[in-house]
């Protein structure tokens, strides 16, 4: 028996990634070990492996990265070999080097290779060499107005961290500071390169695959020109739109680039392409990528599988790739708020529904009762399609997002699908200036229904029972008013105790059944508000008043039937506390439930500076503290949450009269960072929102 054939291997890895790879692992009869923060301990990779190994802490730099760490328990649990996933150390040489000196197989590529690709800037010397099309780097200190726009780039890493698009000269001082001191922070490693910024270029990539005897395997195209904070939204394969000597061009160059560093196992030579077509190097990524599934589809491949296989030294199965078929598009499902500056969400994923069908496929570390925190990206599900034309797969992932539900956290499931469907996007139109042209119109209110989703909300609940009805409006009602007194007509109202009997009157308001009905809804996250109005006659049936062309066909707590318009509609309804879930067959929409009464306590003094989301404090304004003086536009605070940085501006011009956070704070959602008392005297301007920094 050979000494490197896997029996047990470590996934130093968490959510999706250690989930899709434990998937090829149970195909291949290998046992599974997950490693898992305290932040995690319950997590989907830790339930589906055969083993897990705690490593005591919840933030990435105790965890996840400490490879000393993760090379201990692959030790424990009795592991053979370590695969990194992408991520996390998954392009750190020293742990590579860790895992082959504590007698492990390293599922990756060598670890000199790594070397050579972990910095930018050597990488571009080295590509260069091996005559590959690479950019003319520029010296930012002789930088001039022919040079612009510049991009700037951290050497170390990736993912849009340390990157700046700078188009004046004047701004390049300070953009080089805040490039260096975030690449810093992100990756251990301040240096920071410039090189020409190409407008509307297209980010196309090559998957390769080598082995140890000699063979280099070129799998196609990927375009992931749509990106947001220059981090990848949607993928497919093969790119759309270039010609076949383009196509050859770019494969020869990656397979170049493989050669050059003797690679081994998966990787990704990425490149920047021209509006005029020409192709410029960008990086090589010495691991699996997120979006290797569309590769996979197209191929018929199963990439971690041939990982393990390379990494047991056995030869690629032939000297050439299968032939291509199809194409495939694969969408990332990310927890964040594209109309609120891409806002990173949290909170309880209630449900995560994705129709099952042939060509799609889903990879996720979540399910329906988890929790997306604050200590890792973003990233719910990639949802992929496959079929035989690109139109094709393009429509039926589209639909398939369309249909899902996922209840829970705002997420950008309707601008996946409004993406897909946008006519630049269908006409292959396709740059990494898509979202920077086109949020706007893609985060508008769409062309739904509202008001009747908040109808067969209505509904639902008015079949669900009286108890549960009036218990709902308690709890509401006494939330709404606890402490205050409400008066109504002629009577003073005071609430019940939560959970306690509803009072038949609410002053001088009457729930009699006979009469009109009204429920509030706020939908989110746009906070429109819907008041709908209905009766119950004596079949029991509510029906919709004032409401004219809608008529109720069937009625149950979790289903709802309408004809609208003379149009049959159906309406999936799911309640958590008081947020309402109502999926439709074009849209769907969530809505919290509003008490009768508002609440006296909701207002918030002027100038305070809220937490837009959870996070940590990492650092302050310099100077920052009670008493001094801040102009309209400043940025005060830095906080991070889920691999991203945000400032919080000051929001007028004044007195900062409160100052709450500090680094290394961890800080809920609304905690209350500063105060700043306005200048009456300066011009007042709207609260910003706080910006993302990454």
């Amino acid at each position: 028996m050979r000494s490197d054939v896997i029996h047990t291997l470590l996934v130093a890895n968490r959510g999706e990634i250690a989930c899709r790879i434990f998937r090829t692992c149970r195909d291949l009869g290998i046992t599974t070990v997950a490693v898992y923060s305290d932040a995690d301990a319950d997590a989907l990779h830790v339930r589906e492996a055969d083993l897990a190994v705690r490593l005591p802490g919840a933030a990435p730099a105790d965890t996840y990265l400490r490879g000393d760490l993760v090379v201990a328990a692959a030790r424990a649990a009795g592991a053979d070999a370590v695969h990194p996933g992408y991520g996390f150390l998954s392009e750190n040489a020293a742990f590579a080097a860790a895992v082959q000196d504590a007698g492990l197989v390293w599922v990756g590529p060598p670890v000199k290779a790594i070397e050579l690709m972990a910095s930018k800037t050597r990488a571009k010397e080295l590509m260069a060499g091996a005559g590959v099309p690479l950019l003319a780097p520029v010296d930012p200190a002789t930088a001039g107005p022919d040079d612009l726009p510049l991009l700037l780039k951290a050497a170390a890493g990736g993912g849009g961290r340390g990157m700046r698009i700078v188009r004046e000269l004047d701004a390049l001082p300070s953009e080089l500071l805040a490039a260096a001191a975030e690449a810093a922070s992100a990756f251990g490693d301040g240096e920071v390169f410039a090189e020409p910024y190409v407008e509307r270029g297209r980010h196309v990539e090559v998957q390769v695959m080598a082995d140890a005897h000699d063979t280099v395997w070129a799998l196609g195209t990927r375009d992931c020109s749509l990106q947001r904070r220059h981090q990848k939204v949607i993928e497919e394969a093969p790119a759309p739109g270039l010609d076949e000597a383009l196509r050859t061009r770019l494969h020869e160059a990656a397979v170049a680039a493989a050669r050059a560093v003797g690679y081994r196992g998966a990787g990704t030579v990425e490149f920047l392409v021209s509006a005029e077509g020409r192709p410029y190097f960008l990086e090589m990524n010495t691991r699996l990528q997120v979006e290797h599934p569309v590769t996979e589809a197209v191929f018929g491949l199963d990439l971690v599988a041939l990982q393990l296989r390379v990494a047991e030294g056995e030869p690629l199965p032939s000297p050439e790739p299968p032939q291509p078929s199809g194409h495939a598009v694969e969408a990332r499902l990310y927890a964040e708020d594209p109309a609120r500056d891409w806002q990173p969400q949290t909170g309880a994923l209630l449900t995560l529904e994705v129709p099952e069908g042939p060509g799609l496929r889903l990879d996720t570390g979540y399910t329906g009762g988890d929790t997306i925190g604050v200590h890792y990206d973003p990233m719910i599900a990639k949802v992929i399609a496959h079929a035989p034309t690109r139109t094709e797969a393009v429509r039926l992932l589209a639909r398939a997002l369309e249909r899902a539900r996922v209840h829970g956290p705002v997420t950008n499931r309707d601008l996946l699908v409004r993406s897909l469907r946008h006519p630049d996007f269908a006409a292959a139109r396709l740059d990494t200036g898509f979202y920077d042209r086109h949020l706007a119109d893609l985060t508008a209110p769409g062309a739904g229904d509202p008001a009747t989703a908040a109808l067969a909300a209505t509904l639902a609940e008015a079949v669900r029972g009286p108890e549960a009805v009036r218990g709902a409006e308690a709890v509401r009602g006494a939330e709404a008013v606890r402490g205050a007194e409400a008066v109504h007509g002629t009577e003073t109202v005071r609430p019940t105790r939560p959970g306690g009997p509803a009072p038949a009157r609410f002053g001088a308001w009457r729930n009699v059944p006979s009469q009109p009905q009204r429920k509030r809804y706020r939908s989110e996250p746009d906070g429109t508000e819907h008041e709908v109005a209905y009766r119950t006659p004596r079949t029991g049936v509510p029906e919709p008043h004032e409401t004219p062309g809608t008529r109720v066909l069937t009625v149950t707590p979790d289903r709802v039937t309408l004809e609208v318009d003379g149009v049959t509609r159906h309406f999936a309804v799911t309640t958590h506390a008081d947020r309402v879930h109502v999926d439709a067959a074009d849209a769907s929409y969530t809505f919290t439930a509003l008490p009768r009464f508002t609440d006296p306590a909701t207002h918030t003094a002027p100038g305070s500076l809220l937490a837009p989301m959870p996070g940590t404090v990492v650092r302050l304004a310099e100077g920052l503290a009670a008493g001094v003086t801040v102009e309209a536009g400043e940025p005060l605070i830095w906080l991070e949450a889920m691999k991203m940085e945000h400032r919080i501006l000051a929001p007028a011009s004044g007195t900062l009269t409160a100052l709450h956070a500090a680094p290394g704070h961890q800080v809920e959602v609304g905690a209350l960072l500063a105060v700043v008392q306005e200048d009456p005297a300066a011009t007042p301007v709207p609260v910003p929102v706080p910006e993302e920094t990454a």
